[in-house]
């Protein structure tokens, strides 16, 4: 029989980045809010403290801050005649765990989306027509707008302390930053990252062949900054330790460096760890959550009543649950009913490696997360798409991570070199400061056959079934990337090298989950305009069951060419205002289906 818990005013299942915006959020409200992380607590001063923390082996090799596949995965085939397999070992994306989840080993960077992609199926059908759009793909408008959501992201990179520079501020273009984004309320917190000699030369050959390069925004901080929320925020060092750690410098933003030194102090706040939700729990209505249930560290079974139930996981255990709590109706790609688990999708992604001329010092060993250049000029709907055939684009950057020994020890690129040996340690030698990257993030558009489901063979530890995914690359996506390539390598020529590489998959490949691509996974309980398109509604609010709301990119229909935290953290805050000054004054729908 269950431990039953007394009743709070809002149970959150996750500690990330939107567990810990809601939480101060709601609290701020005078409500008493718990948070149930199913993994360790995690701090910055107990978990990644210096020389600790820059350890390769235990934070990239051995995953220390990731998901335990062995106690929960997923399970991923290509296609639906196909039989899922699970996903045994960290690649092709890393599921993070514990408090702080993938905000913690996050790169910090932290973009907004172009104005277009926010009504993305409106914005195509419009300019191109609808025959533009091929049969079979499911791309629709988020129901929110860019304008909409400006002020909230605004505030969260405020939160964060993103360094950058605006490039349209008040609708006015401003030297310097993007032009093509969407106006800005007001300047980055922080000035730009300073740039690296490789990025130098990138933003040069750039500007050379005709595009609109800018400091990539990002949460790492470039100075002292103290937050919205009083919490001091320390410069960037350039260690080149990010992404896979936490930052002993508390200059990366995560939960722990930016919101949870206040948040852990209200007496109105708790959060419990080792704490696995396994059951959204519902009335016999089944209209309105009772709370969740969850096992405990001691394996004991745990019900915790509550009034409102915010799903604040990571975009696959968020739609996971709604499946495994029958909220919402599965999706069905055969006959395109239901919506939960309904466009997934994942990023399409590429590079184009050039080699300087012998000689040139890269110092690869300064770097940063996410501060480098960048530019939209092939980004979403920035150039004419009418005679090209496809649909999406991709956000191009360079930036360097740092030149670690094990994971960042690559060959020269292009040429056949063993993977051991005094040929490679040549080769490495040879390589270490001269090559760089320039690497483009790709969209990728919603289909019909792209899915989410609970898988019918395998099971976690709990014994509950897995989530399983069904998704492989198409057509649009690989005409996208072959063009964006091309148009790259001239950016390449340009710098005088050696040799260009374009790194860029061939058509008809698999999506190879080997091979580390991207954390950003999207969709499964997106959110739209009305309930027969969406699980979730401009608020994230579920049309099913009113109470419960589910956060993060489980809501996106499509995926971008962006990282996903930007748009995540601003629809957290537009929902939180939503409840506070509408549904806490009359609980219910806040959009009428």
């Amino acid at each position: 029989m269950a431990i039953k818990k007394d009743k709070v005013d809002v149970v959150m299942v996750g500690l990330g980045w939107t567990g810990a915006i809601m939480g101060m959020e709601l609290t701020e409200a005078g409500l008493n809010v718990l948070a149930l992380e199913r993994g360790d607590m995690r701090d910055t001063n107990t978990d990644t403290p210096y020389p600790k923390a820059v350890d390769e082996l235990k934070y990239s090799v051995r995953g220390a801050l990731f998901q335990d596949l062995s106690r929960e995965t997923v399970t991923i085939r290509h296609t639906m005649s196909d039989t899922a397999v699970p996903y045994r070992q960290h690649g092709s994306f890393l599921l993070g765990d514990g408090v702080g989840g993938a905000g913690f080993h996050w790169n910090g960077m932290m973009y907004r989306n172009l104005p277009e992609e926010l009504n993305m199926r409106t914005h195509h059908e419009q300019k191109y027509g609808k025959k533009f759009i091929p049969e079979g793909m499911t791309i629709q408008d988020h129901g929110v707008t860019y304008e909409e959501l400006e002020p909230f992201y605004d505030f969260s990179e405020k939160v964060m302390a993103v360094s950058g520079k605006a490039g349209n501020l008040k609708g006015k273009i401003v030297p310097g930053g993007n032009p093509l984004e969407g106006a800005r309320s007001d300047e980055f917190p922080t000035k730009p990252l300073t740039y690296q000699y490789s990025a130098s030369l990138v933003e040069k050959a750039m500007r050379d062949v005709g595009y609109h390069p800018y400091p990539a925004p990002a949460a790492n901080a470039s100075e002292p900054f103290t937050n919205p929320y009083g919490v001091r925020i320390g410069p960037c060092n350039y260690c080149g330790f990010c992404e896979n750690y936490g930052c002993y410098m508390y200059s990366k933003a995560s939960p722990q460096t930016t919101i949870l030194p206040v948040l852990l102090k209200r007496k109105n706040f708790e959060v419990r760890t080792k704490a696995q939700v396994i059951k959204v729990n519902l009335d016999a209505s089944g209209k309105r959550a009772t709370g969740v249930t969850y096992i405990d560290a001691q394996g004991r079974e745990v019900e915790q009543p509550a009034d409102l139930v915010l799903l604040t996981a990571f975009q696959t255990h968020n739609v996971r649950l709604l499946l495994l709590s029958g909220i919402g109706k599965p999706y069905d790609p055969v006959t395109g009913e239901g919506v939960v688990g309904m466009n997934f999708a994942y990023q399409y992604n590429g590079g184009i490696n050039v080699v300087m001329p012998k000689g040139t010092q890269f110092n690869p060993f300064i770097g940063t997360g996410a501060g480098g250049v960048g530019m939209d000029d092939l980004n979403a709907d920035q150039f004419d798409h009418g005679p090209l055939g496809f649909i999406g684009g991709a956000s191009v950057r360079h930036v360097r991570y740092g030149g670690r020994p094990i994971k960042q020890a690559g060959t020269l690129p292009g040429e056949k070199v063993p993977n051991w040996g005094s040929e490679w340690k040549g080769s490495v030698q040879d390589a270490y400061q001269r090559t760089l990257t320039i690497g483009m993030s790709g969209s990728v558009m919603a289909y019909r056959d792209c899915y989410l489901s609970l898988d019918p063979t395998y099971k976690d530890a709990n014994g509950q079934p897995l989530l399983r995914m069904t998704l492989n690359w198409k057509e649009n996506e690989e005409k996208m990337l072959s063009y964006v390539g091309s148009q790259m390598e001239k950016v390449g020529q340009a710098m005088n090298p050696e040799k260009v590489v374009k790194a860029v998959r061939k058509a008809g490949s698999s999506w190879d989950t080997r091979v580390y691509q991207s954390t950003h996974l999207t969709g499964g309980a997106i959110m739209g305009t009305t309930p027969k398109n969406s699980v979730v509604n401009k608020y994230l609010q579920s049309w099913d069951v009113p109470n419960v709301f589910v956060y993060g990119a489980s809501a996106f229909p499509q995926n971008m060419g962006y990282n996903p935290t930007g748009l995540v953290t601003a629809l957290a805050y537009h929902s939180a205002k939503a409840i506070r000054e509408q549904y806490l004054k009359n609980p219910g729908p806040l959009v009428q289906a």
